[in-house]
């Protein structure tokens, strides 16, 4: 958090309770849609309102300290920064499962290589579906 202070301070801007609040949050959920990390903070301080978690939100994620992605068609899904890894999200059940980043290293590859696109494959959500689901539309299709 000294990072986050430091680069507050060039902007001049200062680590506010809020502030702090909304990281610890985010720490505690790892993964927290907006209206879930107010809840979390409201938890301990109940007159923080979800205009001021939206704003630090942006605030956090313009500092590189937060990111976000959208996991369906609902409201963005929010992660410290380093919390890097790809969201497998099946469009049958809505389970969420997560791979390493590392996993998309040679589609990475292929897409510089062949269009010179750089892909932040750091918190990526790909839509499919899941295990469970792929065994049961088999065993569907088996059964006559």
């Amino acid at each position: 958090m000294d990072d986050l202070r430091s680069t507050l301070h060039r902007r001049g801007m200062r680590m506010t309770p809020q502030r702090q609040l909304v990281l610890d949050a985010l720490q505690a959920l790892e993964h927290a849609t907006p209206e879930q990390v107010c809840k979390r903070v409201q938890e301990t301080t109940p007159s923080v309102n979800i205009t001021t978690i939206y704003r630090t939100l942006e605030l956090l994620e313009e500092l590189g300290l937060v990111r976000h992605t959208h996991l369906g068609h609902g409201a963005p899904t929010y992660s410290l920064h380093e919390h890097e890894h790809v969201h497998l999200v099946c469009h049958r059940c809505g389970r969420v499962d997560e791979s390493p980043r590392e996993v998309m290293d040679q589609l990475c590859g292929t897409l510089r290589d062949a269009h010179g696109f750089v892909l932040d494959a750091a918190h990526l959500a790909l839509s499919g579906t899941c295990r469970d689901c792929t065994r049961e539309t088999d065993r569907t299709r088996e059964t006559p």
